[in-house]
């Protein structure tokens, strides 16, 4: 106990206050705060911020709307927890850099893949993208439950229908208390591909859906090397992939110079920082090699031109770069989110069948939905019937009544209808009672009935939800399913010295008292008549080179000792 606490009464029971505050704490940051939900893939702010755009009418068809106003109607209404919170998370969905596929449509500065910040709410405006859309279809049809919101004045849902898989399709990485996130973003075609054969065979195995997934897809491109830990993430949940920048060799003939031309960058890594650590690494003399480093960069993609000097080696360059840059950079994998309100580490099969199950749920809902509507229009179409087929007789009726109320009860005695009957033959028009009209009575009641056998049929078989199910994931696909951008290669072994060291040949000197020189054989020149060499080694008085020969800077030397040892040694070393 502090020493200042010395002689206070404490109660008994006060760790265990402390020890519950503490995890009402942990609990409010892992659920409300920092983990996406595995069903729509969204944490709360990004729900909340979609949700508000929706019922503020700000939806792919509709003008953008000033980003402050969309920020301000979110942290008043949802998420009272600061409105640069809100706009960061606004930003982020914005950005084609940082999602697979971008919730929102931005018009201004979103910041760029250099690190730059977004311009101030007040200068931007945003609007959802389509594909935000199917976050929130049918949620007007009773198909998620809705809870009070922060002062119990408004509600909101507790997740979004989500007809997209976007948990997978987009990724999430956070950090609560205890425990982090970090799920990268895949190809929406591969990711419907497995759901679609998931739906088909349950006991899909996880090498049968990595033909449809083979791995992770990156906004930014790049290469994933190797499989293993892929494989490991889909297996356990938790695994580590090595990224690598999209590098190419090119000749520039005038100069007599190679070039590596870098095009596309391992994800989250900013371009601007790299450069800097490039330039800081040449200036260092720990990166040798490199004349000259250029952004050619452009709306039209990204190209960063490095120079080498002539005559060095581009692949000793490049993994000289892979290894102390950016342009190499593990991704570690956590494949945790929320399910039922609570945190688990799922593996790919076990994420695909909590969206399949959040899928069912909402067309379970949304029929049930369907079906009580049709059943409330086949009601009144029930009345309607009624008052075409005695057309003379409720107008007669109609006629000889003295107000409404009494004509309303008249035709309930009359011909045994409900009050909602009733009222919908007063509320009807007169354009009705023409035959054509009449007609579509008939054809409507018609058409409801069969439409509510076909919603009892698909509530009383999974097979048929099933269909519907994969039906809706496959034109999601169609409509925005795009190429896969990462390409993933052969694993990459670790580098060794010899890969960052240039191959060349060597002159090895040694002198009679056993001094041993590596000297690189362009130091040397030809020397013509009357010219004067360069001295390739100064010796001690009294010593003379004893040996001198050529071999590459790869190559191993063997120094054997009088007592019959014999040690190996790199000629570079």
């Amino acid at each position: 106990m502090p020493e200042y606490m010395q002689g206070t009464k404490v109660p008994v029971n006060i760790e265990d206050e402390m020890r519950k505050s503490y995890m009402d704490y942990a609990m409010s940051v892992i659920i409300g705060r920092a983990l996406p939900d595995v069903r729509d893939g969204l944490k709360p702010v990004h729900r909340r911020v979609l949700y508000s755009m929706n019922e503020g009418g700000a939806g792919h068809t509709r003008p953008y709307r000033k980003s402050a106003r969309i920020v301000g109607d979110v942290m008043g209404r949802y998420h009272p927890h600061g409105d640069q919170a809100i706009y960061d998370a606004v930003v982020r969905m914005a950005q084609d850099f940082s999602l697979r596929y971008p919730m929102i449509d931005g018009q201004g500065n979103f910041g760029s893949i250099d690190g730059d910040g977004a311009a101030a709410m007040r200068y931007t405006e945003v609007r959802m993208a389509r594909i935000a859309g199917e976050l929130l279809s049918d949620i007007d049809k009773d198909t998620v439950d809705f809870v009070p919101n922060y002062d119990d004045s408004l509600k909101e849902p507790e997740v979004l229908p989500s007809a997209l898989p976007n948990l997978l399709c987009n990724g999430a990485s956070g950090i609560a208390v205890g425990m982090a996130t970090n799920i990268p973003p895949h190809n929406l075609g591969e990711i419907s591909d497995a759901l679609v054969a998931l739906a088909a065979d349950p006991d899909i195995t996880l090498e049968q859906l990595m033909k449809h997934v083979p791995g992770p897809d990156f906004p930014t491109g790049g290469f994933i090397c190797g499989s293993e830990g892929i494989r490991a993430a889909y297996k356990t949940g938790r695994g580590t992939i090595m990224l690598r920048a999209k590098a190419a060799v090119e000749k520039d003939a005038k100069r007599d110079r190679n070039q590596i031309i870098v095009t596309e960058l391992p994800y989250q890594v900013n371009k601007a920082r790299l450069l800097e650590r490039i330039a800081d690494l040449v200036r260092a003399k720990k990166l040798e090699g490199i004349a000259d480093l250029r952004d050619e960069s452009d709306r039209d993609g990204m190209r960063v031109v490095i120079e080498l000097k002539r005559g060095d080696v581009p692949e000793v360059v490049l993994n000289q770069l892979y290894k102390h840059t950016q342009m190499q950079v593990s991704f570690g994998i956590i494949l945790l989110a929320i399910d039922g309100r609570r945190p688990r580490v799922f593996n790919l099969k076990t994420a695909l069948e909590a969206f399949l199950g959040h899928r069912r749920e909402v067309l379970i809902r949304r029929t049930l939905f369907d079906l009580r509507k049709a059943e409330e229009r086949l009601h009144l179409l029930e009345g309607l019937m009624v008052a075409v087929d005695n057309l003379d007789e409720v107008i007669e009726l109609i006629r000889s009544s003295a107000d409404p109320d009494s004509a309303r009860a008249e035709l309930i005695r009359r011909f045994e209808l409900s009050e909602l009957q009733a009222q919908a033959i007063l509320d009807m028009r007169l354009q009705r009672l023409t035959g054509l009209e009449r007609d579509k009575i008939v054809t409507e009641f018609r058409e409801t009935k069969a439409l509510i056998k076909e919603l009892e049929e698909l509530l009383a078989s999974e097979e048929l939800q099933r269909g519907v199910i994969v039906k809706e994931i496959k034109e999601i696909k169609e409509r925005y399913g795009d190429e896969r951008r990462t390409e993933i290669v052969g694993a990459a072994s670790d580098l060794q010295v010899e890969d960052l060291i240039k191959e060349e040949p060597m002159v090895i000197t040694i002198t009679n008292s056993d001094y041993i020189k590596r000297t690189a054989v362009t130091t040397y020149r030809k020397q013509r008549r009357g010219g004067k060499g360069r001295i390739g080694m100064i010796t001690k008085d009294e010593d003379w080179v004893k040996h001198l020969f050529i071999a590459s800077s790869h190559d191993y030397i063997l120094i054997f000792t009088e007592q019959g040892q014999v040690y190996w040694l790199k000629v570079h070393e």
